[in-house]
């Protein structure tokens, strides 16, 4: 079993005769996933590798019956491509796009959630569920269909994880990358939970990042509600006040351990129900 997208997944790409639209769209194709259209203004009607083309998410929809979508479109385009996605009726929206203002992202993801839409992303890779769909910008060759759940604040570190725990016969029920941007949609704390109450997730595998304190609230939630055991990386041990820092700065930077790091999350570890790292 896995959690949010599987075999029912019905994908709409917008923006998909863009050069990443396009691109990312045939992988998804190649990999399996059931990609049912896409759209671009002004261009509906016409197909690219054998999608079907819409002008718009509404006319998308009622024609596919599509459930999720994917964005691929400018930054400055994508808030309004969340909420017009979401007001077509899309219950699950991935955002590819970075760089988009924090105040526009804060507005689409209040609108996605009266909607009954869930929003992942922005500037995040997307997600898999191994064997069944992908919708995203993944490397689907590393992924392994199996039973270990996996939530990452960090595109890369995933894949370079998951690669260790293919290696090693550990497959994934479904990997999510959420984004590393200060607001995104689905968090760890949602994503923690369908894990839990997935039957078929035994284990569960968190990539988090210093800064914020995003980490500290899934610490505390493990601790109460979760049952499987779960494995942690929090990439970096310190950073400035205040600020949230990338995958990559982070593990460079900083030689003493932050309050932030070093407080919940060493709570959680002998005593919680589930095992840490």
């Amino acid at each position: 079993m896995s959690i949010l997208i599987d075999k029912s997944t019905r994908l709409i790409v917008q923006g998909i005769t863009g050069r990443d639209g396009l691109f990312h769209a045939k992988k998804m194709k190649e990999y399996g996933t059931n990609v049912v259209g896409g759209t671009s203004p002004g261009k509906g009607g016409t197909d690219v590798d054998g999608i079907p083309v819409f002008n718009t998410m509404y006319d998308a929809v009622e024609q596919t019956k599509a459930n999720t979508s994917i964005i691929f479109v400018p930054a400055r385009f994508a808030a309004d491509a969340i909420m017009e996605a979401a007001d077509a009726g899309i219950r699950i929206i991935v955002c590819i796009a970075e760089g988009i203002p924090t105040l526009d992202v804060i507005k689409a993801h209040q609108f996605a959630e009266q909607k009954g839409a869930m929003l992942i992303g922005p500037n995040c890779p997307g997600l898999i569920s191994p064997g069944k769909s992908m919708v995203g910008i993944l490397p689907g060759q590393v992924f392994l269909e199996g039973n270990v759940g996996v939530i990452s604040r960090s595109g890369t570190l995933t894949y370079e994880i998951v690669y260790h725990l293919t290696a090693n016969g550990m497959g994934q029920s479904t990997a999510i990358g959420i984004g590393g941007d200060p607001v995104v949609g689905l968090h760890f704390r949602q994503l923690l939970e369908m894990f839990q109450n997935d039957p078929e997730t035994e284990a569960i595998v968190l990539i988090g990042e210093i800064g914020g304190n995003a980490e500290e609230q899934a610490a505390e939630y493990i601790r109460n509600n979760v049952t499987k055991p779960v494995v942690a990386f929090i990439a970096g041990q310190s950073a400035p006040p205040g600020k949230q820092m990338g995958h990559a700065g982070a593990i460079i930077s900083g030689t003493s351990a932050s309050r932030a790091i070093s407080g919940p999350c060493r709570r959680a570890r002998p005593s919680s129900r589930a095992s840490r790292s």
